[in-house]
């Protein structure tokens, strides 16, 4: 592989800003979604998020893929500088009229059945994020673009195919297009992400995103609107304990969603790196020892999981619960291994050592991946 020398590339001053407008149009996209039922398709309207999600995967599965593109709008590490660029997409109504006609023809068939045969807004970024730019002039051109492009492209769904519509966000911007929502009937479902109930957490993970009561609030106005809703309580964070989550939940349950989907925080490239650093920034203690390695992460992955399905079922949520475990919480290694953690403490002889090996093989095979597998073949409700 050649190394281009530092000479040739181009200068900050020169290069363009990170909240500007995208090479490349938005279009309806297969998704890459794996046990979340969600959707079938997505379409995201930008390349980066102004949220600035530290727990996001999103930059290391595909803005990195992008860096080149990237570097061209002052983004020179789209990892660590997640939630400080976002790039619009343009609307370009013929090749999004083109890619909705190859969704909308797609046979059933060909497509995973916990799809919806649904159109996520969005699943790399957020539909309804504000726009940052160097100038007000910009910031007022990408916002009102963004909102256009949105609206334009729902219309066209509604009125053009069949398919169904995921809205998911954390913005109570998407108060503005309720009347939109509404005028798909069934054909549309709306959710936020409300991980917790608590600022001063969301403030450590998710620093430039909507306060979780304004979440909370906007999802209150969508059920009184009259809108089918469901809410992504997701990731929650590890200082999310048990008075915590019940709380979410228990706030949660006024609203009657359709599905409530939970899932801990995974690691995925430097977003551990990220929490930990802006953490330090602000001067706070997070419990980064769960991501210290495989086993303390999926013992609180596990323990997180397991929990939030004992509060559903306490408040009678058990009937809509979703857990989303990450696949990786299949290892059966891994799983003996938490299992033999527990009984660290425990002197144990030889033949109770053996006799526990045996109980945790036959408990992996009987129940515990059952319970693996009831989650990821599960599809998540639509109205009907």
């Amino acid at each position: 592989m050649q190394v281009q020398p530092e000479t040739t590339s181009t200068p900050k001053s020169l290069k363009g800003e990170p909240f500007d407008f995208w090479e490349q149009p938005a279009v309806i996209a297969p998704n890459n979604f794996k046990f979340k039922s969600l959707s079938n398709w997505a379409f995201n309207i930008s390349v980066g998020c102004s949220h600035a999600c530290r727990f996001c995967y999103v930059p290391s599965s595909s803005t990195v893929k992008q860096g080149p593109t990237l570097k061209k709008f002052n983004v020179e590490d789209p990892d660590e500088e997640w939630g400080d660029y976002s790039l619009l997409r343009p609307w370009d109504e013929k090749k999004f009229v083109s890619s909705l006609k190859k969704a909308e023809l797609k046979p059933v068939s060909m497509l995973k059945p916990d799809g919806n045969r649904a159109v996520i807004f969005c699943s790399t970024t957020d539909a309804y994020q504000t726009f940052r730019a160097s100038t007000p002039t910009k910031a007022k051109l990408l916002n009102s673009s963004a909102a256009t492009l949105v609206r334009k492209a729902l219309e066209t769904i509604r009125d053009q195919s069949t398919l169904n519509v995921r809205i998911l966000t954390r913005s109570p911007l998407a108060k503005r297009d309720f009347d939109l929502f509404k005028s798909f009937g069934k054909r549309l479902i709306f959710g936020m992400s409300l991980p917790t109930l608590r600022h001063d957490l969301s403030r450590i993970y998710e620093p430039k995103a909507p306060a979780p009561l304004k979440r909370l609030e906007t999802l209150q106005a969508a059920k009184t609107y009259g809108l089918n809703i469901y809410v992504a309580m997701a990731p929650t964070y590890p200082e999310c304990d048990e008075a915590d989550l019940r709380a979410t939940l228990a706030a949660i349950k006024k609203l009657n969603p359709i599905t409530i989907f939970h899932e801990p925080i995974n690691i995925r490239a430097e977003n551990v790196a990220r929490i930990k650093n802006h953490a330090k920034e602000l001067g706070v203690s997070v419990n980064t020892a769960v991501f210290a390695d495989r086993n303390a992460w999926r013992q609180y992955a596990l323990n997180s999981l397991m929990l939030v399905q004992r509060l559903a079922a306490e408040f009678k949520l058990d009937h809509c619960l979703h857990l989303w475990p990450d696949s990786q919480l299949k290892s059966k290694n891994c799983f003996i291994s938490l299992r033999d953690l527990k009984r660290a403490q425990t002197k144990l002889t030889t033949h109770e050592k053996h006799r526990h090996a045996e109980e945790d093989a036959r408990y992996y095979e009987k129940e515990y991946l059952p319970w693996l597998n009831g989650w990821w073949q599960r599809i998540s409700e639509w109205p009907r």
